[in-house]
């Protein structure tokens, strides 16, 4: 399975942006899609998951109100809307698949194949 993230960039304080992953190759070995962020002398941090057949959705609780994860089955896609941005949501985005279990939603280790990454940098 091959991702590859877009929509990254710069945008002020309370801004919005939308992040786009697409999913290429075996996409049947996937069951769900997330994202996580990284900034920089941070730990990796998941952001959000969806569910590919039931859409069910997960959020952190730092974003929780503010972005938004969907879905377009026919084009293999996954999109991040991130509404009322902040300085702190500023980031490398990951974009990751795999088959995660309960326990493990949250935690890089559930999933299998990752992008390259989107860089998010928010201003104050």
């Amino acid at each position: 399975v091959q991702l590859v993230e877009s929509g990254g960039g710069l945008v002020q304080a309370g801004g919005s942006l939308r992040l786009s992953c697409a999913a290429s190759g075996s996409i049947s070995s996937i069951n769900a899609m997330a994202w996580f962020r990284q900034a920089p002398g941070k730990e990796r941090e998941f952001v959000s998951t969806i569910r590919w057949s039931t859409g069910h959705v997960y959020y952190a609780g730092s974003v929780k109100g503010r972005f938004t994860i969907s879905r377009d089955a026919a084009k293999s896609t996954v999109y991040l809307q991130m509404n009322s941005l902040k300085p702190e949501d500023t980031a490398v985005y990951y974009c990751a698949g795999g088959r995660p279990i309960i326990s493990s939603i949250r935690g890089g280790g559930g999933y299998g194949y990752w992008g390259q990454g989107t860089q998010v940098t928010v201003s104050s």
